[in-house]
């Protein structure tokens, strides 16, 4: 089994209506923390939230280049996040009371995971599985 301790490359970015609200509530329902947060009052021009050894970076929805590439938060599709877990059961216990809405209940895979998939409050899709693809392992 090969080891690296080389930092994660990829960093998923989001775009939020109220993203001071969504830092807060994301550090409540999913257990991220804050690594950086730029703006002024509520407005987030960049955020950066931990979840173990990975990142999510973040910021207010803005009428800039590239706000008009990513588009708004909601239903407009092809947006979701997987995140591993050690606990299935536990995250979508906190989860679900933080009021994140429940696309699809806890479930066994034929691969082996236990997951389930919730919207936050401003659409987008996060789904928390125990199945963990290592970049360093062979598949």
């Amino acid at each position: 089994m090969t080891t690296t301790t080389e930092a994660p490359r990829l960093y998923p970015a989001l775009r939020y209506r109220n993203a001071a609200k969504m830092i807060d509530w994301l550090g409540e329902a999913f257990g991220f923390s804050v690594r950086a947060r730029y703006g002024e009052g509520d407005v987030v021009h960049h955020a950066e939230l931990v979840f173990g050894s990975s990142m999510i970076m973040l910021g207010t929805v803005r009428d800039d280049d590239y706000g008009k590439m990513v588009g708004e938060p909601g239903s407009g599709g092809g947006k979701s996040i997987y995140i591993a877990v050690d606990d299935a059961d536990a995250a979508y216990a906190k989860a679900r009371k933080a009021g994140a809405t429940i696309i699809q209940e806890l479930i066994n895979r034929d691969y082996g995971s236990r997951e389930f998939i919730c919207r936050d409050p401003e659409g987008n899709v996060w789904s928390f599985g125990t199945y963990w693809p290592k970049a360093g392992d062979k598949g």
